[in-house]
């Protein structure tokens, strides 16, 4: 049978929660693949994994790898899938069974029809353990729901929002034709991902399900503050790599709705960088060094796409600023989304 959706579930020392992300992507049935990437635990992730494989072999797959961190998993992936769609879904997160089965229903009837597009969006759900509440985070405001559509149907987006790894259903020979490849043992690399292979896409369908629920609750996770100010380097490096994608002469030739949105997703990317490293005092004069490098490497790089994110009028308020105000006001801001979006 053709498999419509890869699902890659890259798993690192996972042994407690994998089971449950595993078993809600296995409701798809026999018409997706799930590709376990055991990325070098040294729990009991490599076990259950195989056990998953020899249970299920006409669904799923099982790649052991030394630890390459979660870019290094889903390069795996990307590479070893068979599926026509591909989608990252992170080990202690989980997909809903009815919006699951609404997706793969929907991508069928298109496939049956030759209507394949490129990128399936849907929504997804924050999760919080620590209150047992939920978010939804929806794009009904930017794109019409369940219809083929370009990127002339993309809205602006508020300042707030962008496309997420956790929304984004890619159909295969875009990932591959884009040649995204993510950096290794590197946090925040689904910035890339929900960035590079977006001028290889033509057709979008919105299908306006809440798929995704994103687990909020563990002390390591990426987004909590503690860890992400520790992290500023391997941000920088994934900005620098966002930043290089694309020069700004190539941005202006795109789509100018889908123009608009690539300066809207690197201008707040840029600013969450400065972020990263302002947002702690430890090493302060070290954090102002790499902030003034890293700025002239971007000015030296491409001088127009420089100014065109550094004159945005969010960015150029907050960047004017001393470094200690700049500290203050980027702390107050990330913790006034966070409370909106109910991020943490």
């Amino acid at each position: 049978m053709e498999k419509l959706i890869t699902f890659c579930v890259p798993c690192y020392n996972s042994e407690a929660y994998m089971q449950k992300c595993i078993n809600s992507i296995l409701c798809g049935g026999k018409q997706i693949e799930i590709i376990i990437v055991d990325d070098g635990s040294k729990d009991g992730t490599a076990g259950i994994a195989d056990e998953y494989q020899k249970e299920y072999p006409d669904i799923v797959k099982v790649i052991h790898q030394p630890n390459k961190g979660h870019g290094g998993a889903v390069n795996a992936g990307i590479k070893a899938a068979k599926g026509l769609y591909f989608k990252v879904v992170d080990s202690d997160d989980y997909l809903e069974k009815s919006a699951l089965a609404a997706l793969i229903e929907k991508i069928s009837m298109n496939h049956a029809k030759g209507k394949d597009v490129d990128l399936y969006i849907t929504n997804y759900v924050y999760d919080h353990v620590y209150d047992n509440t939920q978010n939804v985070v929806s794009y009904d405001t930017v794109l019409p729901a369940n219809m083929e559509v370009t990127f002339d149907s993309l809205k602006k987006f508020r300042l707030s929002k962008v496309l997420m790894m956790h929304s984004l259903l890619y159909k295969i020979d875009v990932l591959r034709n884009c040649g995204i490849k993510l950096p290794e043992h590197t946090f925040y690399v689904d910035n890339l991902y929900a960035y590079i292979p977006l001028p290889y896409v033509k057709k979008i369908f919105y299908l306006n399900v809440d798929l995704y629920f994103y687990f909020i609750g563990r002390e390591d996770q990426s987004v909590n503050m503690k860890n992400f100010v520790k992290r500023y380097e391997q941000q920088n490096r994934v900005m620098k790599i966002m930043y290089n994608a694309y020069s700004y002469q190539e941005i202006m030739k795109m789509n100018k709705h889908l123009r608009r949105y690539m300066f809207h997703d690197l201008s707040l990317i840029n600013l969450n960088t400065m972020m990263f490293m302002i947002a702690s005092k430890d090493d302060k004069k070290k954090r102002k060094e790499t902030y003034k490098k890293l700025q002239k490497e971007f000015k030296d790089s491409d001088a127009k796409l420089y100014r065109k994110l550094k004159y945005r009028s969010y960015f150029t308020l907050i960047s004017i600023y001393p470094w200690e105000i700049k500290r203050y006001s980027l702390i107050i801001g990330y913790k006034t989304v966070c409370k909106l979006v109910k991020l943490g």
